[in-house]
Formats: C-alpha cells, structure tokens, sequence
C-alpha cells in the first residue's frame, strides 16, 4: 500500500484546500521556515545528496554509483549523475555521462559487464524525459549510445558470459508508471487498459531491440541463467500494476516460445537468483503489500522438478536480499528486530552464521536492505545511514567497510538521537524507534508523537530521513516521536509479517499502545499531550485510533482508509487485499467492516487533520473525504487538504514542506 522506491518527479505548484466550512485554493508554501529549527530540518533534508544507486565491479576493484544533482534553492530537480571510484580508496573519482559539457541529465540504471571493463547505464540525453541505453568503458571513454527506443527501460544487465544484453521495456510509455505516481484523470467510457512491461534484448553491436517475452505477460524481474540460455521471470498476465500479488516463476528461452511455469506461490514471491549449478533459483517469499517492499523467507526453487524448500523456517529475521557465492554459499541481507544484518547460509545444511549487525541502514538504493557483492563474494559496496548519519558510499570486505564518498560531510542532524524500544505485546516482541527531540533537556516533559509507517509489509529502520520526512521534523521542533514496527512489520519472522491477517487494527494498535507505555517508561513524556501521524497505512491507523481510544489529543491522517468496503472497489490495486483479508470484500464483507473506522466513526473526540493527493491510485482520495465527512457532521474539529496532481507519492517539493509545516500546526496547536 505504500512503497519508498520510486523517483519523484516534479508536479505543480498548487494545491485544493478542503476547509472545516468551505472549498478554497491556496498556493503551496515554502520550502523553509527562515530561521527556526524545523525550517533547518527541512533545509538539511533537501542538501543531502541522496544516492540512488551503488554497484561494486565483479572483478572488486571500482565502485559506481548515482546520486541526486541539487537545483536552485537546495532543492533536488529529478536529474542524477553516476560517478565511479577505486574502491581502494575513492581515488580516481571519475563521472560518466552521455551528457555533453556542462549538459545534466538524468542517468542511472547502472551495471557491470562482467569482465569489469564497462558500464552499461541510461540516460535522457538525447532527449529529456526519454532514456535510452548508453555503453562505456570503465574510465568514462567511448561512450556510445545503443537503443532507440519510445517508452521506458529499465534493469539492465549482461548475460554471464558477457556476450548478451536484456532489459526490461515498457514500450510507448509516456507517462510515470506504476500506482504510486498521480493516476490519470479518467473520462468518458472506462475501459482496462495498461501498458506491458516485456523482458528484450539488445544487440551490443548494432544496438537492435528484440522483445522475447510475451505481449500480454508483465514481466517484474528476471534472472539470467548461469549458461545464458535462458532466464527465470516473476511475471503475472494483466494489468501489472494490480497483478504482482499474484505473479509466478516462470522460465523464458532467449528465443522467445512459451513459457514453463516453475513456481506458483502461495503469497509474494521477489530478488529471484539462479544458483551457480543452473538448476535452482532462490527467492524471497512471503506476506509483502507492495512490489519493491521485501521482507519474507528465502526459498530454493528446484526448476528440474518445480519443487520449493524453505531455507528459512521459523527464522527471526525478514530476508530482503540475497546473492549467490561461487562455492555455492548465500549471502543474505535481512532486517533483524529493527536492525539490518549480513547472513552466511548454507542452502544444503540450512545452517546460517552472521557475518555483521548494525542499528543503520545498508542499501544499493532501492530502500532494501542489500549489499553489491563481487564476484568473489567477499568485497561489497553499499550506501550507509542512520538517523544521525547522512547517507555516504561504503565499499571493502562485507562488514568491514570504509567510506568512499564525502558528498554530505556537511549536512547535520537537526534532532536528537534515536534510540531502540523493545516490549511485549499480545505473546510477541515488537520493537521501535523513539527520537528525542532537539535540545532535549531531561528536566523537561515533553509531548510525543507516534509515527506509524505504511505498508504494512514495511519496517522503520536507523536511516537517514529522504525529503518530505515527516517524522524528524517533529523531533526538530521539539516532540519526542516514536515508530513503532508492529505486528504485520518485517524484521520479526514471517509469522510476525503475518499477524495482522483479517485483524487490520486490532493487534497492531494494541501493540503501538504497549509501545506508548514503553516510551513514557523510559523518557519524560508527557501522557496527556500525545499525538498519532501516518502515511497511507499509517494513515489508516490514525484514522482508526481516533475510532478506538481517546489517549491521543490530536490526529493526522495522510492518505488514509476510512472504509475498507468502498476502498475495495476505489482503489486501482485491489489484489493486494485478498492475502490480508483472505477472501475479496464480495465474498467476506464483514471483515472488511471488522477493521473500517467508519464503523467506528461516533467514538471520535480527536480532532483529526486530513491529507492525501487528488489522483491518489493506491488510497483514494474519496477515503478520506469520506473520513472528513463523518467528523464534520459530527461536529469533530478537522482540516482537509487535497493537494493538486499528487500521487501516492509527493513529488513537488513545495507540497512535501507544505505537508510538514501542516503537521507541526496541527500538532501545536493542540498539544502545546
């Protein structure tokens, strides 16, 4: 339901405000308060150069990465630079660009061939807004361009011989795809219709595209074969936003023909690698509300005789990435009780050993816990954060990185320190993050705000804030802030993952609950001047806290579910539902109406403050007026913000502060 790995891009500049008694448009406001502390916090969240990417070379000796380009006013414009370095030491730092002289543009996608001697990435050069694929040596020299294509292209790679090329190509695609972006404004005769994301090769001669997979397939990921003859792919038929619960392992000839089913899951399934033997593929699997959110147990897929065996059971960790060893090893990247760790696991005894733990962040950039590994299995990069560590560039031995980057060596936190929760609730251990707010002063009592993440296939992590982050800004203007990862998080086990299941609300709020009370335990809270935040499920979950309890004095609800019976038929990815609820909301309606704060709607005394997108596709935002709705009549103070041509995910900076600055109001305005 809500997702991080996405790049925003810039929309426009206004909003539509839904007052208490009437419809009026304002214009966004600025990106910074001048000179107080939240307008710091914001300032610093848009310095940072984020990196969106990090692959170390297979024969160890370079890192490559791209990072974020900073416009005017310290805000990122959506353009990024790859860059590549001796992973020795940083030296040799270098750019690699199809952009000519001072020309910026939009570059990434990038990976090695397997010989170490060049770079394939993509770039808008030739044409802004549309990539193609560009070839370079390692040193940045005879940069070529290869495709010429219309539409989108992604995930690059070379076959392990070096002597093919593949990408995924979503041809005659003109638009940001997928549901977090802003959905299209739809009239006239609705009909389904969708763009098909197909697996293709590329010549690295002549440059020609060949499509091999089927037209009415959308193809998520794929995996090359160890003797190039073929891939393993997660696909599903349909419209792909809406399909990838349901997606299976599939194998694809480079010559096209049918395919071979491998694997039919029983939930989702992700990161599919082909052991070195050629006959196994090893995946993630497990209960995941959105593509590109990983958390599950690792399996290994027999693709002679299409059978699976769990490598993971019972485990306490989440897996969220893994790479294959040329003697046969895994090594695994998880999320552990809020933490990120590396993993050594024999996939014959079953037997794993950890190889590092860290309360940070460690990624190649697509929000995962991951590490680039070479082909050694020893030497990695990664991109490292935590709360109070800007994100850098890391690379050596896994585990025993040295930094290799020094793009933010100036950007400062400006809050207090984060520091882990652990408590009981219902029979489970639950574990969250509780930020102290700046300057603190232990003499003090503070209020606290409870940040629920989305998902809720997700866990909050120590990593370093991305803009638009609510959460710290809190903490910088002087509220304690505790996210907590409930039942229903990774980072616990798969029967963790798993708890929330036809209990939407119920055991998760009770869980966030014992976590207030862990919290005031520990530090000088004040337990009258509590506040509840959240994005999408988060959002869900405030809008249903205000329905249970009055221990909160103020509520925002961003991008919210108020009626899980009308968001079925609302939303534009249904599909994700059913492994949550276990049936569709026409067959078991009345666990849909379980977890509906609506059902609810008479028990609230919060006054609540209501955001979300106008072409929100993934949370509606007739939820939310829906929501709105109730509490006016009820004469329940509220404030409702629609913000102009926004998805899921905010793209326009302005509406990303504007979102904060409203929160802090709302917050103190009833909590101060």
């Amino acid at each position: 339901m809500l997702s991080r790995f996405s790049k925003p891009k810039v929309a426009g500049a206004f909003m539509l405000c839904v007052g208490l008694l009437s419809l009026s448009c304002v214009q966004a406001q600025p990106t910074a308060r001048d000179g107080s502390r939240t307008g710091q916090a914001i300032a610093a969240l848009y310095e940072t150069r984020h990196f969106q990417e990090t692959a170390i070379s297979p024969d160890g000796q370079w890192v490559a990465w791209v990072e974020t380009l900073v416009g005017k006013n310290g805000v990122p414009d959506g353009r990024s630079e790859i860059y590549v370095a001796a992973k020795a030491d940083g030296s040799h730092l270098h750019r690699i660009s199809a952009a000519v002289g001072a020309k910026r543009a939009t570059e990434g996608n990038i990976t090695w061939s397997p010989d170490s001697t060049h770079l394939a990435f993509t770039s808008d050069a030739a044409r802004n807004g549309q990539s193609q694929l560009y070839l370079a040596g390692s040193d940045g020299s005879a940069i070529r361009r290869l495709t010429n294509v219309l539409g989108t292209l992604s995930t690059p790679s070379w076959s392990p011989d070096g002597k093919h090329f593949a990408i995924l190509l979503t041809e005659n695609a003109n638009h940001d795809l997928g549901p977090l972006a802003a959905a299209a404004h739809e009239t006239g005769e609705i009909k389904d219709s969708w763009f098909e994301q197909r697996l293709a090769l590329v010549d690295l001669l002549t440059g020609k595209v060949s499509v091999i997979s089927a037209p009415d397939l959308y193809v998520y990921e794929y995996t090359w074969a160890p003797d190039a003859s073929h891939f393993a792919l997660i696909a599903a038929r349909g419209n792909g936003d809406n399909n990838w619960w349901t997606a299976a392992l599939y194998r694809q000839n480079l010559d096209g023909g049918p395919l071979t089913l491998l694997y039919k899951p029983a939930l989702q399934i992700a990161k599919p690698t082909y052991a070195p033997d050629g006959h196994h593929v090893a995946l993630i699997e497990g209960l995941m509300s959105d593509e590109g959110s990983v958390g599950g147990d690792l399996m290994l897929i027999g693709t002679d005789k299409q059978q699976a065996e769990n490598l993971t059971p019972g485990s306490n960790y989440s897996v969220s990435g893994l790479n294959w060893t040329k003697t046969g090893e895994l090594i695994l990247t998880a999320i552990n009780n809020g933490e990120a760790q590396i993993l050594r696991l024999n996939p014959t005894s079953k037997v794993s050993s950890s190889l590092w733990r860290g309360a940070e962040t460690v990624e190649t950039g697509n929000g995962l816990i991951e590490v680039s590994l070479a082909a050694d299995g020893r030497e990695s990069a990664v991109i490292r954060s935590a709360f109070s560590t800007a994100p850098e560039i890391w690379a050596g031995a896994l585990g025993n990185w040295h930094q290799i980057s020094h793009r933010n060596s100036a950007v400062k936190p400006v809050w207090g320190k984060s520091v882990p929760l652990h408590w009981n609730s219902d029979g489970y251990a639950v574990q969250g993050w509780l930020t102290y707010p700046v300057d603190f002063d232990p003499s003090k009592r503070y209020p606290m705000i409870v940040q629920v993440h989305g998902g809720p296939g997700a866990a909050v992590t120590s990593e370093w804030p991305g803009q638009g982050s609510v959460s710290m800004a809190l903490a910088s203007a002087g509220y304690f802030v505790l996210q907590p990862n409930p039942r229903g998080s990774f980072g616990q086990g798969e029967a963790f993952a798993r708890a929330n299941v036809k209990d939407f609300g119920h055991g998760d709020l009770r869980d966030i609950l014992s976590g207030v009370d862990e919290a005031l335990r520990n530090a000088p809270i004040d337990g009258n001047r509590l506040g509840m935040s959240g994005w999408s499920y988060g959002g869900f979950m405030s809008m249903w806290t205000v329905t249970q309890t009055q221990r909160f004095k103020a509520a925002v609800a961003g991008a919210g579910i108020a009626n899980w019976q009308s968001y079925y038929g609302q939303n534009k990815i249904d599909q994700w539902m059913v492994p949550f609820f276990g049936a569709s909301v026409y067959d078991d309606p009345a666990v849909y109406a379980k977890s509906s704060p609506i059902q609810f709607i008479k028990n609230v005394k919060t006054p609540t403050l209501i955001l979300v997108g106008d072409s929100d596709a993934e949370c509606p935002a007739p939820q939310s007026y829906e929501f709105w709705h109730a509490l006016k009549s009820l004469n329940i103070e509220t404030e409702f913000v629609i913000y102009e041509h926004e998805g899921h995910r905010f793209s326009d900076p302005k509406h990303q502060t504007d979102r904060i600055n409203r929160t802090l109001d709302w917050f103190n305005k009833h909590l101060n």
